[in-house]
């Protein structure tokens, strides 16, 4: 069974954004150290149910929210994913130091990504 771990807002304007989910909600927001705009998001305390996730900048300008779904082999559950008729839309790609990332689609067309975590990868 695969989880959701982690949660990704793609935003048309990701400071502004930012701005927002920090005054309304609170909430913890601090930029990735990575090579791209990513935002890191602490919605609370570990002890308290729930997920954490990322703001970033939409590519296409469209804002959207995207979950990621925790697995055990990705490289089986992106076959399953065809295999079910599914799309991989943004294929397998390392995270360094964190795992292997990709999105998909179901067959009705809804957005997700897959992660299988990985210390050596990259």
């Amino acid at each position: 069974m695969a989880r959701m771990v982690h949660f990704e807002l793609n935003s048309p304007d990701s400071d502004k954004s930012v701005k927002f989910f920090k005054k309304v909600f609170d909430w913890d927001i601090n930029a990735w150290e990575g090579p791209q705009e990513y935002h890191l998001v602490t919605t609370g305390p570990d002890v308290t149910p729930g997920i954490n996730g990322a703001i970033m900048p939409s590519a296409d300008g469209e804002p959207r929210t995207v979950n990621t779904l925790q697995v055990d082999d990705i490289d089986a559950t992106l076959r399953a994913i065809v295999s079910a008729v599914g799309e991989v839309c943004v294929e397998k790609h390392a995270i360094p130091k964190i795992g292997w990332n990709a999105y998909c689609k179901d067959p009705a067309g809804l957005l997700f990504g897959v992660h299988q975590f990985d210390l050596e990868a990259g």
